[in-house]
């Protein structure tokens, strides 16, 4: 045991001087010479061309010096006593790449500067080897400082900047040397994960992560002697300014394009990579049913009863959002993010803080269902929130505390989200992720995507049954409840409608075997970005931007069902 032992440690020793001696600090990567990505509708024609790289080098010197801790604190504490790399950190790399986990944090500063700068961002045991070598050399060849400067300059912050300097201008509209300490902790705090935590776009829990990273930097700035404990104390958030959109991404364009990098982000591509270009992006959009759309929001957004005048100052205060997707396939077909990218830049189609409203009773009404049990009971709590994470919400940070809230649909909602329980629903159960991209390449390989439509979310039975009672078969809502429309002759489309209980938000879903389309009205104030009451809003509303889209949209359509007054009914459902 003993010589096995020697020998097995001797051979370790003997392989990794041989791998020392044989990989050599590279040139630096392709990523100085990053390349345009190209977004596609689904018919091959182009949608948008992307890729400007904002990059600016600066020397250490010219970051204050609290700002260049900040990030030591955020990153790698022992970063000026280290010799380059983390070996339990590396470990732990290379056991989750072959485990088939994913990114793993542990990281050096040095490492990171190697990998953004030398290698690649792709998650192989190959890559995180080489990382490893190179990062002991070039703590051996290059000072702290050259090491750090490199990393400052080489780290990807969103927004399309690459650097420190890029990132001051994008989040602070600043000079990197005038950056305040909380500034260059937000900066820091915003590495761990770029899109998630950029202030402007994030969701409540991101918001709530990199305020908690934030506070994380500044504690560890105190800990390391770096900053007084009561000037720590008097320190409040610094919110970000609102990103400059990129040319040539306006109207519905840059939310597309920002969409569809998203999708690609959760199937397993980084944001550094996209941000490296040369990829060629295929999206599910059709373009006629795109403009169908786009020309139903921009028609019923006007509609409305009163003068010219009037109207345009109820419209400045309402935002919509709406998705589209093809049940059978779960392709995203047709969405809608708001007026302008350049000019609102949050995507009202993937937003989730407004409040489902009615049109969530129908997930209630399958938990029930599929529990045995009651939709009022105390106890069916958990099971409204097992069934919405099944049909795919993120339920996580929703409102769940009471049967009331699920039944009145306190939560939120985004369309894109809604759009795919009712898909769901239309495909006998089966989980439905909408999906809006095709297809990504890059260099001739394809990415691998995830796919649209998974496993048994609820037992077909329900969503029959579920379907039919929106159909009608089964008795109507009360008063107060969405109104259900007559069906068709062919018995195929349903269409649900509401207010939210908050008067801030008014939904309609339109559903056939063809088509799934949410469209949600939003109150927002046009100044302050906050959520107001919706005023002016005729109950058609919605319902207008539906018929005009499936009008235009599936000019082979069934009939369009009539409208019919709500009647009173028992609420239960079945």
């Amino acid at each position: 045991m003993l010589a096995f032992f020697i020998s097995l440690v001797a051979l370790l020793i003997g392989g990794f001087t041989a791998l020392y001696v044989a990989i050599d600090i590279p040139q630096a990567n392709e990523l100085a010479q990053a390349q345009s990505n190209v977004y596609l509708f689904s018919d091959g024609t182009r949608l948008a061309r992307t890729g400007e790289i904002n990059r600016e080098t600066v020397p250490l010197s010219k970051v204050p010096e609290d700002v260049q801790r900040a990030f030591v604190a955020a990153e790698n504490k022992d970063f000026y006593s280290d010799s380059g790399v983390s070996l339990s950190g590396t470990a732990r790399g290379i056991l989750s790449t072959l485990t088939g986990k994913g990114k793993q944090g542990g990281s050096t500063i040095t490492q990171q500067y190697v990998k953004n700068y030398y290698l690649s961002q792709e998650q192989t045991v190959t890559r995180k080897v080489k990382e490893l070598v190179i990062s002991l050399k070039v703590d051996r060849q290059n000072s702290k400082d050259d090491i750090l400067a490199g990393y400052l300059n080489s780290s990807y912050y969103g927004r399309l900047a690459y650097g420190v300097q890029a990132a001051s201008r994008a989040y602070y509209r600043t000079e990197v040397q005038n950056l305040s300490v909380e500034q260059g902790a937000y900066l820091a705090a915003l590495l761990q994960a770029p899109s998630q935590y950029d202030w402007a776009i994030a969701s409540p829990e991101g918001k709530q992560l990199v305020t908690q990273r934030w506070n994380y930097v500044l504690d560890n700035m105190v800990d390391q002697g770096w900053l007084d404990r009561a000037k720590r104390q008097q320190m409040k958030f610094p919110v970000p300014v609102a990103p400059k959109q990129v040319s040539g991404l306006s109207g519905q364009t840059g939310y597309l394009v920002d969409a569809a990098r998203r999708e690609l982000m959760a199937s397993g591509v980084s944001e550094q990579e996209l941000a490296g270009g040369g990829w060629r992006i295929t999206l599910n959009i059709d373009p006629a049913k795109q403009r169908a759309l786009e020309q139903a929001v921009t028609t019923g957004l006007g509609s409305g009863v009163g003068g010219a005048s009037g109207e345009a100052a109820a419209d400045a205060d309402r935002q919509a959002g709406a998705v589209s997707v093809d049940p059978k396939s779960g392709r995203i077909v047709a969405l809608y993010g708001g007026r302008d990218s350049t000019r609102h830049y949050v995507s009202n189609a993937t937003r989730s803080d407004y409040q489902a409203g009615p049109t969530f009773e129908p997930v209630s009404m399958a938990a029930s269902m599929e529990a045995k049990t009651d939709v009022n009971d105390v106890s069916g709590t958990e099971h409204i929130k097992k069934t919405a994470t099944a049909l795919g919400m993120a339920v996580e940070t929703r409102d769940f505390a009471s049967p009331q809230a699920t039944s009145l649909g306190l939560m939120g909602a985004s369309p894109l989200e809604l759009a795919g329980v009712y898909s769901s629903f239309r495909h006998d159960g089966r989980k439905v992720t909408p999906s809006l991209v095709k297809s990504a390449e890059r260099d001739g390989e394809q990415s691998g995507l995830r796919g649209a439509i998974g496993g048994q979310a609820i037992d077909p039975r329900t969503a029959d049954v579920v379907t039919s009672y929106l159909k009608g078969d089964l008795g109507r809502r009360e008063v107060g409840g969405p109104r259900q429309y007559a069906d068709d002759s062919e018995g195929n489309v349903t269409t649900t409608e509401g207010r939210t209980d908050d008067r801030k938000a008014e939904w309609f879903i339109g559903s056939s075997n063809e088509l799934v389309t949410a469209i949600g009205l939003f109150g927002e104030d046009a100044r302050t970005q906050k959520q107001v009451t919706l005023k002016n809003i005729g109950d058609g509303d919605p319902a207008n931007i539906w018929y005009g889209y499936i009008k235009r949209a599936q000019s082979d359509a069934l009939p369009l069902p009539t409208p019919q007054p709500a009647v009173q009914g028992s609420g239960s459902g079945p």
